[in-house]
C-alpha cells in the first residue's frame, strides 16, 4: 500500500487500546490492522528463505516476509513490545494480554500475522507527555523509522506516532491519550505476514 493512500485511510481508522473506562476499542479492527501492517516493506522474513509469495501480494494486502513458526514471530513481536516500553524512558504499568496469531486473509491456512496490543500507564498522568516524546525520539534510530506524527480527529486531538522497523518486518502504532480521566498510552504492534515450514501448523495464541 502506498503512503498516500494510507494518509487517505487513516483519519477514519480506529487507535490501539486506551485503557480501562476510557470507551476505546481494545485493539485495531482487522481492516485497521491490514492498513497499518500495509506500510512494511517486502523482503526476508524471520530466516532466510524465498520470499516470494505463491499467493500473490494482493491476497491480503499485508506484505509477505517468508517462512517462520509462529514461536519465532511472537518471540519477535514480544521482544519489540518490551524493546518499546523502555522506550518510555518513565516508570509506570503495561497491561498483561500477549500477542495473538491470526491468519493472513487469502493467504490459506498455513499463513499467520502476529499483533499486540497494549496499554502503558505511566504512575504520573504528567509523564504521557514525556513518553511519548520519547517515543518519537526512539522511534527515529535503532532501526526504526518514523513514518508519521499526527493529531487524530477525536474530541480529545491525540497524538499518533506511526512507525516501521523494516529489518525486523514490524510497524508499531501508538496514540497517547494524555486527557483521559486517567492518561495512558494505546500500542499496537504487528508484524508482516508469513508461513510456516513445510508440514507445521499455525499455532494460534
Amino acid at each position: 500500500m502506498a503512503w498516500d493512500e494510507w494518509e487517505q485511510l487513516k483519519q477514519g481508522a480506529g487507535q490501539p487500546p486506551a485503557g480501562e473506562g476510557s470507551g476505546q476499542p481494545g485493539g485495531l479492527k482487522s481492516v485497521q490492522l491490514l492498513v497499518l501492517t500495509g506500510l512494511l516493506l517486502g523482503g526476508c522474513g524471520m530466516a532466510d528463505s524465498d520470499t516470494s509469495d505463491p499467493s500473490g501480494t494482493e491476497a491480503s494486502g499485508i506484505p509477505y516476509a517468508g517462512i517462520a513458526t509462529t514461536d519465532d514471530v511472537v518471540g519477535a513481536v514480544k521482544n519489540a513490545s518490551s524493546q518499546i516500553h523502555d522506550f518510555a524512558g518513565v516508570p509506570g504499568k503495561a497491561s498483561e494480554p500477549g500477542p495473538g496469531v491470526k491468519e493472513c486473509e487469502g493467504r490459506g491456512k498455513d499463513s499467520f500475522q502476529v499483533y499486540h496490543p497494549w496499554n502503558f500507564m505511566p504512575y504520573a498522568g504528567t509523564d504521557n507527555d514525556i513518553a511519548m516524546a520519547n517515543f518519537k525520539e526512539k522511534l527515529s534510530r535503532g532501526g526504526w523509522v518514523l513514518k508519521d506524527s499526527y493529531i487524530d480527529n477525536s474530541p480529545n486531538k491525540n497524538l499518533n506516532l506511526i512507525a516501521d522497523n523494516d529489518s525486523r518486518k514490524l510497524s508499531v502504532w501508538i496514540v497517547g491519550y494524555n486527557r483521559n480521566d486517567v492518561p495512558s498510552i494505546g500500542i499496537e504492534v504487528v508484524s508482516a505476514c508469513y508461513r510456516v515450514p513445510e508440514g507445521q501448523t499455525v499455532d494460534h495464541y
